[in-house]
């Protein structure tokens, strides 16, 4: 019986080139008519690479590198296609390909199946485990990973063994160059996606963990919020267009009761009691499920009225008829410019100015504005608490006139 002919070649993947000019480097197993490609997550600029010979060019010690890992991977494939006729297998390009990559022929797992079966249960788990915003975050993100193998490696899926911490990494660019995200946006992304690596690791479907020696850090934000002076302006500002009327007007109402976007919008009568004469909101912020108790203050409770018989609170039974977070964010850039703000205005903006211009600046305790926020803890208030210029000037002119300068 004529024995199969059998190759190993190394060559770049020219239609695969980084942002950094580099090309990957693929093997090509060829065993008779079958054939098979994968990337060796090896990467070279097109100048250092010799096509004859499959190699790096040069004696640099990058050039070294990729060539003693060139020679590993030979010497594996080669190890591989031993093993299989050894033990009285049928050799191919994918078996071999397979045995490389440690995948069984029975449980070729790859990464987006995964990412899916995980989304499919997420969603039947809605207000059960999950919050509908929680599910929405892992959609986008899935989308996020499946462009990247896309424009990365012209594939629409890849197994599990080919997501290796330059992956990883090479994801995290994507987001950041080619989706545009900020750091902390981008790093949300990243730890939404090791959540599924988690999974795997905890079936044995991989064996080696890409996120290990791969740190996670949130950059702290210094958050706008509306000055008294600000607050006060959008409040009384002549607003004659009603969609602009009524986002300015759920925005204050969120700057009174620190609620986020979701709590406000699924505010009901339910959530209103009545305590010794005062009005109090009282549930549990979809987040994270902690309690939120708030004492009504007059602008808040001014507005719940003014749109007690609008027909979409009676419709849906709302307390106010809230729009999308996308469409109150654009029309807060509106306002905005029609109060002559110069801040970035969106809807968690008002939580930060219920944290300090409406009750920091005003003594409330932070142990108090913690409760009402809604947090487990007191240092998760602290991010919040932007302690603005009066209260400074103010809590100063305690000690005025106390020391004399000495002669």
């Amino acid at each position: 019986m004529e024995r199969a002919t059998f190759n190993v070649l190394f060559y770049l993947r020219k239609s695969r080139q980084l942002k950094d000019d580099t090309y990957p480097i693929y093997a090509r197993i060829t065993v008779g008519s079958s054939r098979a490609e994968f990337s060796l997550h090896l990467y070279v600029l097109e100048k250092n690479w010799k096509p004859n010979t499959g190699i790096a060019k040069g004696i640099t010690k990058e050039a070294k590198k990729i060539n003693s890992s060139l020679e590993f991977s030979r010497s594996k494939i080669y190890g591989h296609k031993m093993e299989l006729e050894q033990q009285g297998k049928k050799v191919t390009a994918i078996s071999i390909k397979n045995k490389y990559q440690d995948i069984s022929d029975d449980d070729k797992k790859t990464i987006l199946g995964i990412f899916k079966e995980h989304n499919d249960r997420c969603k039947k788990l809605i207000n059960i485990d999950f919050a509908p915003g929680t599910y929405k975050r892992y959609e986008t993100c899935y989308k996020h990973v499946e462009y990247f193998i896309y424009n990365t490696y012209g594939k629409r899926d890849v197994v599990l063994s080919e997501v290796t911490p330059r992956f990883i990494q090479d994801f995290e660019y994507y987001l950041k160059v080619d989706r545009k995200c900020n750091h902390n946006t981008a790093t949300k992304y990243l730890k939404n996606f090791k959540k599924i690596i988690k999974i795997a690791l905890a079936n044995y479907w991989i064996k080696k963990d890409p996120f290990s020696n791969i740190k996670f850090h949130i950059k702290d934000v210094d958050m706008a919020f509306l000055t008294e002076d600000e607050l006060n302006n959008v409040m009384n500002k002549q607003i004659d267009i009603e969609r602009l009327q009524l986002v300015r007007d759920v925005y204050v109402f969120a700057c009174f009761t620190g609620l986020a976007f979701i709590d406000v919008k699924n505010l009901t009568k339910n959530h209103i009691e009545e305590k010794n004469g005062t009005l109090w909101v009282k549930k549990r912020r979809q987040k994270t499920k902690n309690w939120s108790h708030i004492p009504l203050l007059e602008p808040a409770i001014d507005i719940i009225n003014k749109y007690e018989n609008h027909p979409t609170c009676i419709k849906t039974g709302f307390l106010l008829p809230v729009m999308t977070n996308q469409k109150m964010n654009a029309y807060l850039k509106e306002i905005a410019d029609i109060c002559g703000i110069k801040k970035n205005l969106s809807t968690h903006t008002a939580r930060h100015t219920f944290a300090t211009t409406v009750t920091l600046a005003n003594h409330i305790s932070i142990e108090v504005v913690s409760k009402m926020l809604g947090h487990s803890s007191i240092n998760m208030t602290k991010k919040y608490a932007r302690v603005v210029d009066d209260l400074i000037q103010r809590d100063m002119r305690k000690i005025q006139g106390k020391y004399k300068t000495v002669s």
